[in-house]
Formats: structure tokens, sequence, C-alpha cells
């Protein structure tokens, strides 16, 4: 069932973007924004926004 959609801006490192073109075609999804659209699915449904955003899971694994 198609929604309203909106476009949304991010910057990733290359290796999240290679990540999620290796996913795309793995599960033969049309493209890596519906990639993107599956897993905030799953956090918003399956998971605690506390848990995902708390201080000490808040972190990046390119900064240091």
């Amino acid at each position: 069932m198609a929604h309203e959609k909106t476009n949304f801006a991010a910057t990733i490192e290359t290796d999240q973007a290679e990540w999620f073109a290796e996913q795309t075609a793995e599960f033969g999804l049309p493209d890596d924004s519906k990639a993107l659209r599956i897993l905030i699915d799953y956090a918003m449904e399956e998971l605690d926004a506390q848990l995902i955003f708390a201080s000490e899971n808040a972190r990046c694994r390119h900064c240091g």
C-alpha cells in the first residue's frame, strides 16, 4: 500500500551505503530507500527508542 512519502537527505559513511546496497540486492528490494524504510518501520514497531538512542548506544564506529 503506497503512502505519501517525503524526501529525506542524510549523509552516511561509504561502508554504510555499501551495506545498504548489498541488502537491497540480496533481498530484491527496488532501491536503497525501501531498505531504509524497512529499518525505520522495524525500529518504530519492534524496538524501544530509549534503547536505540541512549547515550551509551549513540555511537559511531567511524568517529573513533
